[in-house]
């Protein structure tokens, strides 16, 4: 099932709502954050919402795409969304499996152990851009569903606040790479940094960047 792409900033719960009429009990949200990362997991977060009540809807009236939040607003969000929801869950591949099986299945893995995390099974899943085969559960997928749709907006919101403070504790480990302000992606700093020090253990080996500064 694969919905139009109308992309606009503020996601809704029709999609949820439209699957509630057809007789679906629960929903899960699924998206990640560092696909495109040069250092550190991919992150990748689960999360099923309330949504059948005006109220429900209401309360997470402004959830969005995480990329068009601030950090503060961010780090908010994240916590109204573990006390609002019914159960959430966390994934990561690490940059290790990055290497070893790419960054497409990496991600697929972080997603399915985000779903295993999870306190009740979901009985259909709604995920940016991805499927996952390997799962025995109906999916839909949409391009840019953290615009569109409330459930994997706030799962968007989940993985990016869970990504950056993994890349915060990252800095102390791995220090003089700048990773606690760049999170790991590819900007000026970082690859002065490379270029200067060489990779580290975190550092994704098998892209460009990477390995060309080797």
């Amino acid at each position: 099932m694969r919905p139009g792409n109308n992309r606009r900033n503020w996601p809704s719960a029709s999609l949820e709502k439209a699957l509630f009429a057809s007789g679906i009990q629960s929903v899960a949200g699924i998206d990640e954050a560092g696909r495109g990362s040069w250092a550190g997991p991919v992150v990748a977060a689960a999360i099923i919402l309330p949504l059948r009540t005006r109220e429900d809807i209401s309360q997470l009236s402004g959830v969005r795409d995480s990329k068009l939040m601030t950090p503060r607003q961010r780090e908010t969000w994240a916590e109204k969304l573990r006390s609002l929801c019914l159960t959430h869950g966390i994934g990561l591949a690490s940059s290790r499996e990055i290497d070893e099986i790419g960054i497409v299945p990496a991600t697929r893995v972080a997603m399915m152990r985000a779903c295993q995390q999870l306190g009740q099974t979901p009985e259909h899943l709604v995920i940016d851009y991805m499927l996952l085969p390997e799962l025995a559960l109906p999916q839909t997928t949409l391009a840019h569903g953290d615009a569109h749709v409330t459930s994997i907006a706030a799962a968007s919101i989940l993985a990016k606040v869970t990504r950056d403070n993994i890349m915060v504790g990252l800095d102390e480990e791995y220090p003089g790479y700048g990773f606690a302000q760049h999170k790991g992606y590819g900007t000026k700093l970082h690859r002065t940094c490379l270029m200067s020090k060489g990779p580290c253990p975190i550092h994704r080996q098998s892209y460009a960047p990477v390995r060309d500064s080797s």
